[in-house]
């Protein structure tokens, strides 16, 4: 079967993602918080990032490899966390770092997957980061840390954008907690979805087992604050002062929209900035992380990564275009694992790599580099 020829796009594979899983766990994978008016800015402020085509320029080889961090990458994107990933479809995390890993891209566990580092560290490759919600306890911090480092992830995200549980309210309508209890109102969607249904009975349902080790019973204060947050805190910057001294690989700070906290973060010596809005997931009242994005990398020389509405490949150059060095992207790799089961993940991937090549043409840009001196139209 020829993928391209049913699901050219992502939008493709979130119909038909749709249709493959519950309710619920739609409702969860795709909904943002309060009126979701800052999921659709972002959508449409990157719509509004145009720019010229050129013509006359012959032939063009499109070059999409790009270096971040010190190493170098096929693609200037990688997979972006998402909690919980099982829920969406089961063994999501280990079928996701799979692919990421076979096609040289980053993959990011977060801490409330499904999966533990320890059950991934047969699975990722050299490019495995974690995405950590930063624990209160400096004894749990410790000690997470030291089995993410033994597990073999290189790079940590530090979160700092949750400093409360948002209300997702969307999610609280379609009956789902968390953890997910299944009630009669779950198990009727679950019905109309055997395919997920199968899959979920054999791997058993989805927990957040990074957290297993920490937690003997607790219930969830709300149904979207899940027991995460009765071990989690709200950071600030000795706070990061203290993960750079404890970890030795690159210190990424993920969740920033100010560019004077650019400076900031660079002072106390994190490795990368990560531009982001959590999707519209978080704080209903936040610009579009795209709209951002120009300050933050005026205010500083450190590499940003950007997310937030991220379609296709040409909304990639638009972020390179504004002053990213790097894009990752969560929803689109969960819509594909949704649609396509194990197929799905490499096939995003493609799909990307070849929106990426076919808007590069139209642009006469042969590297990603020469994307930030492209003409914009006005």
């Amino acid at each position: 079967m020829d993928l391209h020829s049913s699901f050219p796009g992502i939008a493709d594979l979130k119909r038909r993602a749709r249709r493959r899983v519950p309710h619920f766990v739609w409702e969860y994978l795709a909904s943002g918080t309060g009126t979701e008016a800052t999921m659709h800015r972002n959508r449409a402020a990157l719509d509004d990032v145009e720019f010229l085509p050129s013509i006359l320029h012959g032939p063009i080889e499109c070059e999409t490899g790009t270096r971040f961090l010190g190493k170098d990458f096929p693609l200037p994107f990688g997979i972006a966390p998402i909690g919980m990933s099982g829920l969406i479809w089961p063994n999501a995390e280990q079928l996701l770092a799979q692919a990421a890993a076979e096609a040289g891209v980053p993959y990011t566990l977060s801490t409330v997957a499904s999966q533990s580092p320890e059950d991934m560290a047969p699975h990722i490759g050299q490019n495995a980061w974690f995405q950590l919600y930063p624990p209160k306890d400096p004894e749990i911090r410790t000690d997470m840390l030291n089995r993410v480092r033994s597990a073999g992830f290189t790079t940590l995200v530090l979160t700092v954008d949750v400093p409360v549980a948002s209300r997702r309210e969307r999610q609280v309508r379609s009956g789902l907690t968390n953890p997910p209890r299944l009630t009669p109102r779950l198990l009727a969607q679950i019905a109309l979805r055997p395919t997920w249904a199968l899959g979920m009975a054999r791997n058993g349902m989805p927990r957040m087992r990074t957290l297993d080790k920490y937690i003997d019973s607790h219930s969830a204060r709300s149904p979207t604050a899940h027991v995460g947050y009765l071990l989690r805190t709200s950071p600030d910057l000795d706070y990061v002062n203290w993960l750079r001294d404890a970890w030795d690989g690159p210190l990424i700070v993920k969740g920033v929209m100010r560019a004077e906290d650019a400076d900031r973060l660079q002072q106390v010596g994190v490795d990368a900035i990560w531009v982001s809005n959590h999707g519209g997931r978080q704080f209903d009242g936040a610009p579009a992380s795209i709209s951002v994005l120009p300050a933050i990398r005026a205010a500083t020389n450190l590499p940003l990564i950007f997310d937030g509405g991220i379609e296709g490949g040409l909304d990639i150059l638009r972020a390179l275009a504004l002053g990213a060095d790097f894009v990752m992207l969560g929803r689109g790799f969960l819509y594909g694992l949704a649609a396509l089961g194990a197929r799905g993940p490499a096939h995003v991937i493609d799909i990307l790599l070849q929106d990426l090549h076919a808007n590069m043409g139209q642009m006469g840009v042969a590297q990603l580099d020469q994307i930030k001196t492209h003409d914009h139209a006005d």
